[in-house]
């Protein structure tokens, strides 16, 4: 055998299509998470017949399929009927009522927002949707700063079912009464997936994205027991993409376990969220964070101050939890000396699990 035997051509890959390999991809079939989605899918049934759907908490540990059942079901609602309307809104991204009623403004395509403010965005958004029936979908619901939005939903659209996705089913309980006496929610808990479950889902993704037979059993076998134990399939997605880069670097023609115990390696260098899907307040924050890493809390927020910022400190520092929370800063506690106990913040330089 010729040393370069088992290595690629220059024109060759291992990869049939990346885009198979992306959390936010929806393939036809989703396995697994069929009961949830017929689940669902009843809540949203009576709107076909005019009437009110049901509203519905959704809840479950981040990679267990949450977002992509939600996704799927309002891909078939577009091509199925123009008479339910799907609205989908991720609250990490859209954390505000105005922020989100200028993206249900955007959804539905109408473009005079400039200087008006939330009620008469919500005005308008109201006669559009009250024609017909809607389905909102509010991801990440947990992470939204008020919920005024969800207020004027309830009281003043007509037919409609309110999905609500967060990782925390405790994030209910801790509403107003007034606002949980009107919501009425069942709830749906999507419970990690089973090993055995890992592995179609995997599968499933490794022959849309890969050429077929590049994958040693020993090496997909460890790609699936690493995503089972940590219980998220992303991170699955992320090993198969990274163990496949690194076997094309090589030039190999076959991804090894040694591929995969190289990926997993990196696993823990990687975080959830994105830069991209921080708002803009948060954005400017960790550009803040950047430039001056390794700074005091306190110090920080001075400079914060400084550059215009008009947050209190209690929200301040609620901010930067928020980014401790997906990992786009690290933070340690110092205590005693002069100061007490305080807080360093440095930014972190991991890459996400979406950026892949």
């Amino acid at each position: 055998m010729g040393i370069f035997d088992n290595m690629l051509g220059s024109e060759e890959s291992l990869f049939r299509d990346t885009v198979a390999l992306d959390y936010d991809y929806i393939p036809k079939l989703i396995p697994h998470r069929e009961n949830e989605q017929h689940y669902i899918a009843s809540c949203i049934k009576p709107l076909f017949s005019k009437r009110n759907g049901k509203n519905l908490l959704i809840y479950g540990s981040s990679g267990v399929g949450k977002t992509v059942a939600c996704k799927h079901i309002f891909q078939e609602l577009e091509e199925k009927t123009d008479s339910v309307i799907p609205i989908y809104v991720n609250c990490w991204q859209k954390n505000t009522t105005y922020k989100i009623m200028l993206e249900l403004c955007d959804q539905l395509e109408y473009r005079f927002t400039q200087n008006k403010k939330s009620n008469e965005l919500f005005k308008v958004i109201k006669e559009q949707l009250n024609k017909k029936s809607v389905v909102f979908c509010f991801d990440e619901i947990d992470k939204a700063e008020d919920l005024d939005f969800l207020y004027s939903i309830l009281e003043e659209i007509y037919r409609k079912t309110i999905l609500m996705i967060t990782n925390h089913k405790d994030w209910i309980f801790n509403l107003d009464s007034r606002l949980k006496s009107r919501l009425i929610a069942e709830t749906l808990h999507f419970r990690p997936y089973s090993e055995a479950e890992t592995r179609d889902i995997l599968k499933q993704r490794m022959q849309y994205a890969f050429v077929p037979g590049v994958w040693q059993d020993d090496a997909f076998e460890l790609v699936v027991k690493k995503t089972a134990e940590l219980e998220d399939i992303r991170s699955g997605l992320y090993l198969m993409r990274e163990a496949g880069n690194l076997a094309e670097d090589e030039s190999s023609k076959k991804i090894t376990i040694k591929h995969v115990q190289n990926a997993i390696k990196k696993l823990d260098d990687f975080s959830i969220k994105k830069s991209t899907d921080l708002d803009d307040e948060l954005h400017a924050l960790l550009d803040l964070i950047k430039v001056n890493s390794g700074l005091k809390i306190g110090e920080l927020f001075t400079i914060y101050q400084k550059q215009g910022g008009k947050s209190s400190y209690k929200t301040f520092q609620r901010k930067i939890d928020k980014l401790e929370k997906g990992r786009f800063v690290s933070l340690e506690k110092i205590t005693g000396g002069k100061e007490g106990t305080t807080t360093i913040v440095r930014y972190s330089k991991v890459k996400t699990l979406s950026e892949f």
